[in-house]
């Protein structure tokens, strides 16, 4: 049997969609490389702003103060002498001429000048030395020096004598080979006077026992005793470390004058005066100790 004949129904083709195009932005664009150029740039400015703050908050400056030390002994003695020949006189002629010929030793031809009105022709007094206290030498400037001293000096005027005592002023200039000159005539000044400073009193504090404190007067005064004359050999029985020097003084050991005690860890502290008799000037004399004792098998001083 004929199966009927059916024609064929022509297929359609479905249309094809056409691809949208994309824009790409390359790589190698003017734009991007301008960016990554910023980018970088930023970047590398940021850390170089972090490092160089880090190193001014980490870098201090210091001030480096060198100790100038000067020997003054040369000055010292340089106003000594001079102190000695324009403070003496004599009212002769002759010796006015010797004093002003020894002043160009010390003086600048200005200051020469200037005092040769200091002491006249006809003076009636005659001064002599007796005494010269040096109180401060100070650095003015490099190479510029001022000196403060007293000057006690005898003046005979016909029979009768008298003291004077006063504080001056100089300034002197040392070159560099050390040679002196005093460049500013003696002026008046004033000298140190005594200080109302009061060191403060210490008194026992009762940390050390009655007993102790018997055993280490016990031992003071036998130290004390036998101190002035004792060889460094028999300062070792009682004295560690050089605590103390030896004397060689003949001095008859009296007595201990208000010893006062305070315990400090395990030693001892003591303030005391020790009365002697000094047995070449027959005088009292009187020496103030700190001293530092600590025991072992016996008390010994170790400080």
């Amino acid at each position: 049997m004929k199966l009927p004949f059916r024609k064929k129904e022509k297929q359609v083709k479905p249309k094809k969609e056409k691809k949208k195009k994309v824009k790409t932005v390359g790589k190698r664009k003017k734009s991007v490389v301008f960016l990554w150029i910023l980018l970088l740039s930023s970047l590398t400015f940021g850390i170089y702003k972090n490092f160089t703050a880090i190193d001014q908050h980490t870098i201090h400056e210091r001030e480096t103060v060198e100790s100038h030390i000067v020997d003054t002994t040369a000055i010292e003695s340089f106003t000594r002498n001079f102190v000695k020949d324009y403070y003496t006189w004599e009212n002769e002629s002759e010796a006015l001429e010797e004093r002003t010929e020894k002043l160009t030793d010390y003086l600048t031809e200005e200051l020469q000048s200037l005092n040769t009105e200091m002491i006249r022709e006809d003076i009636p007094t005659s001064a002599s030395v007796q005494n010269i206290n040096i109180w401060s030498v100070t650095e003015e400037t490099e190479n510029t020096f001022s000196v403060v001293y007293s000057v006690q000096q005898k003046i005979t005027e016909d029979k009768d004598s008298s003291f004077t005592n006063a504080t001056y002023r100089i300034v002197l200039y040392q070159d560099e080979q050390g040679n002196l000159v005093i460049t500013q005539n003696p002026t008046l000044w004033d000298s140190p006077n005594k200080s109302d400073f009061i060191p403060e009193q210490v008194d026992s504090d009762e940390s050390v026992e009655t007993e102790t404190a018997e055993e280490i007067t016990e031992f003071l005064e036998t130290f004390f005793a036998s101190y002035p004359t004792a060889t460094e050999q028999e300062l070792t029985y009682y004295v560690k470390n050089n605590a103390l020097p030896v004397i060689k003084k003949e001095y008859t050991f009296s007595e201990l004058i208000n010893p006062i005690f305070q315990e400090q860890d395990d030693q001892v502290k003591v303030w005391v005066t020790v009365k002697y008799l000094d047995e070449s000037t027959k005088a009292i004399q009187l020496s103030q100790y700190e001293l530092i004792l600590e025991k072992d098998n016996n008390w010994i001083i170790v400080e």
